[in-house]
């Protein structure tokens, strides 16, 4: 069974409050990081269950902190454990806790889940994370509820936030003035959707490189794109890519 599942149906201690299937998404992308000198930032402490399941599972090499706005979280907090009281949407307050800890491989975003707190969490402490780390960001089912900023295709939502991910990933491709290659396209390796859920892989990215390789059997400017017929498409992979 999934070590982070079989905790949360055993735990008798302080409470947890999980959707069930996160804990695979969990399991998947933090269990490299077991028994290894990992450094974690939490946002949202609740009752403190959680920060007992991340050190059970990561073990005792691991330093965890948190982020909770209610000052009596702090009575969770112990000589493994630091957490800072505040509000995550308080970019000030973010930035305090940032000069405070190390470089972050994992950070999970289980905070307030407003809209505000999801997009300026990200904005401060994205940057915070390793190159190799994990940001992740739960709960994004509020996303979709009015209540928490949110609404099915609302601007300023973190779902229509983030997708903006999806253009700066891809970014190496476009010729568009309003579509630049940036840090973000520089950093983001990869981004996983889950039932709300978003992971995101941090790593050093390279301009993408195509190669061809073996012999051309059919000459090639007999395969025209639709955009431009009667013009090479390596050709025009070649230009996008280096001009």
């Amino acid at each position: 069974m999934n070590p982070l599942r079989e905790y949360f149906d055993n735990n008798t201690k302080n409470a947890i409050h999980k959707w069930m299937h996160y804990f695979e998404i969990y399991d998947t992308f933090f269990k490299k990081y077991k028994n290894t000198p990992v450094v974690i930032l939490e946002i949202g402490v609740y009752q403190g269950g959680s920060l007992h399941m991340w050190r059970n599972y990561f073990g005792k090499e691991a330093k965890i902190f948190a982020i909770d706005i209610n000052a009596e979280c702090k009575q969770f907090e112990d000589e493994n454990t630091k957490i800072f009281i505040g509000s995550q949407e308080d970019r000030s307050f973010l930035e305090q806790v940032k000069s405070q800890i190390p470089k972050i491989d994992i950070l999970i975003d289980d905070g307030g889940h407003t809209m505000t707190q999801q997009i300026v969490s990200f904005e401060v402490l994205y940057s915070q994370i390793r190159d190799g780390g994990i940001y992740l960001c739960e709960d994004l089912h509020t996303s979709y509820w009015i209540e928490y900023g949110g609404g099915y295709k609302k601007p300023g939502s973190f779902i229509e936030y983030s997708k903006n991910f999806i253009d700066y990933l891809h970014a190496w491709h476009s010729s568009d003035k309003r579509l630049k290659v940036g840090e973000l396209t520089r950093s983001m390796y990869a981004l996983h959707y889950y039932d709300s859920v978003l992971v995101v892989e941090k790593r050093k990215v390279d301009p993408p490189e195509s190669k061809m390789m073996g012999e051309l059997v059919i000459p090639i400017d007999r395969f025209p794109t639709p955009a431009r017929p009667k013009e090479n498409i390596f050709k025009r992979i070649l230009r996008r890519l280096f001009s």
